[in-house]
């Protein structure tokens, strides 16, 4: 049922909202990339250079953890209270890095920043899905593609501007006025947003057991093949750990009431196979963005910051991607058509660039660069929009969690198991600050390329595993309503 005093939200509120949300969303795109060209800086003045990878990896390990959290805690407990909780701790992680006087404190705030960052996310997406059809529902995800394309290229330009000509805290504390900002923009209209009112308890057991396997695994990922040897005690250990707690989680879902990621939304064939796509799209889209700049180094003469923005054809890409599938989504009958060819499109750019980047012009490199960026953004938008569509309402934040969650997670393992790829025909480490060493140590042209030629391999293979999931996947015609318009009541006062 609805909750009381529910009045229907009009079109202006609607866009306040989703405005609101998408700077939220903004927040924690721009925090994974505008702290990079900042790194070095920031190890010159707080000091303890060997633990600043953990600058990024802390971030990442809260962030992760916490999405499936974030997802059911929406559904229990309502949209507004959750986005504006997850806002607050992003900012309290803010402050917390901007005034830190030493390295410790920096990690500890960007964690903090992580344990809000995680959700942002997934209640923007959930949001966009309680307020707008399936079959108009598209065009948005188009914008939130957008806001990660403008995050992906302002970041690192806005990271090394504020670092220059400023301090590097300026890069923390930029986050304060747009969080308040977007909580200025979301409160009142988020009062009304259509929801489901049932009793749900949160499940806590199941809560910690994905927090510790999923930050098992991410250190597993993040110091395998950098920090520690892949067949090393620790490693081993870390997955281990991870496996066991996992089965361990697996088995309480099938015991637990009401568990955190209820089943019959993980055996929803269409969830399973659009987010199979994803994890395996975002495995190589992530895994090629991190390692293309070192190519365009090594074999094309660039310098660093060349490199950097020669990835902007690839997000440029994306964004259109995105924004046609989710804009054709709503007119097309069979709309599997639009990802499927964008999917192929990606597979036969990265088959290109497999076969011959390292003698193709860099204008070529360019091109196919922005063919594959078009072709894996035609999926962002469809698999979420999918997914909501095949689930209940009130199972709508914890599906979009999931999804989240796996995107997040096919990030991770992409850059793991590229960066390991690349490591065979190298010999050298990839862990943070040390990709100059991999240019200069590299062990011939001749290695370095075949070393490459790997990376764009390996990408292409999951990009193949990501087309196969999505054409396994349920076509369902998309619903024309939200199935929860509210029957207009008066506003009672605030």
């Amino acid at each position: 049922m609805h909750a009381p005093g529910l009045r229907a939200i009009s079109e202006t509120d609607k866009r306040k909202i989703i405005a609101g949300v998408l700077i939220a969303m903004f927040l924690a795109a721009l925090d994974q990339t505008i702290v990079a060209p900042a790194m070095p800086t920031i190890g010159a003045s707080l000091g303890h250079l060997e633990y600043l990878p953990w600058i990024i990896t802390a971030y990442l390990l809260t962030a992760t953890a916490v999405t499936p959290l974030y997802g059911k805690l929406s559904d229990i407990r309502g949209r507004r209270p959750v986005v504006f909780m997850s806002i607050t701790i992003f900012m309290f992680g803010s402050l917390v890095c901007a005034l830190s006087p030493n390295l410790f404190v920096l990690i500890l705030g960007r964690a903090l920043q992580g344990l809000g960052g995680g959700g942002l996310m997934v209640l923007a997406m959930t949001v966009i899905g309680d307020l707008v059809a399936p079959r108009e529902r598209g065009r948005y995800q188009g914008y939130i593609a957008s806001v990660w394309g403008m995050a992906s290229v302002a970041g690192p330009a806005l990271g090394g501007l504020f670092t220059q000509h400023l301090h590097w805290s300026v890069i923390f504390w930029i986050n304060l006025p747009l969080g308040l900002f977007a909580i200025a923009m979301t409160s009142s209209p988020l009062k009304h947003l259509p929801q489901e009112i049932r009793q749900h308890r949160l499940d806590l057991i199941g809560s910690v057991l994905i927090v510790v396997a999923t930050v098992c695994f991410m250190l597993t990922l993040t110091w395998g093949g950098s920090r520690f040897a892949w067949n090393s005690p620790t490693i081993i250990a870390l997955l281990g750990a991870s496996v066991a707690v996992g089965i361990v989680f697996a088995s309480h879902l099938r015991k637990a009431d009401e568990p955190l990621l209820p089943l019959d939304v993980l055996r929803n064939p269409i969830v399973a196979t659009a987010t199979g796509s994803v994890f395996f799209a975002m495995g190589a889209y992530v895994g090629l963005s991190t390692y293309t700049p070192i190519f365009l180094q090594r074999e094309k003469g660039l310098n660093s910051a060349e490199a950097g923005l020669c990835l902007v054809p690839l997000m440029l890409g994306t964004v259109t991607g995105a924004w046609i599938s989710g804009r054709l989504m709503g007119h097309v009958r069979h709309y599997k058509l639009i990802t499927l060819s964008g999917l192929t499109l990606s597979l036969v750019g990265l088959c290109v660039l497999a076969a011959g980047a390292a003698d193709t012009s860099l204008l070529a490199v360019e091109s196919l660069l922005v063919a594959v960026g078009f072709g894996m953004g035609t999926l962002f938008p469809a698999a979420t929009n999918c997914v909501q569509n095949a689930v209940e309402l009130h199972h709508l934040g914890v599906a979009t969690a999931v999804l989240a969650f796996l995107r997040q997670l096919g990030s991770a393992i992409g850059v793991a198991v590229l960066g390991a790829v690349l490591l065979r025909g190298t010999g050298v480490s990839l862990a943070e600050g040390a990709k100059e060493s991999l240019l200069d140590r590299a062990a011939g042209s001749a290695g370095m390329a075949n070393a490459f030629v790997s990376v764009f391999v390996g990408a292409a293979v999951s990009a193949l595993a990501a087309l196969v999931c999505f054409a396994l996947m349920e076509e369902k015609p998309l619903r024309g309503t939200t199935r929860h318009e509210p029957v207009p009541l008066p506003v009672q006062s605030d």
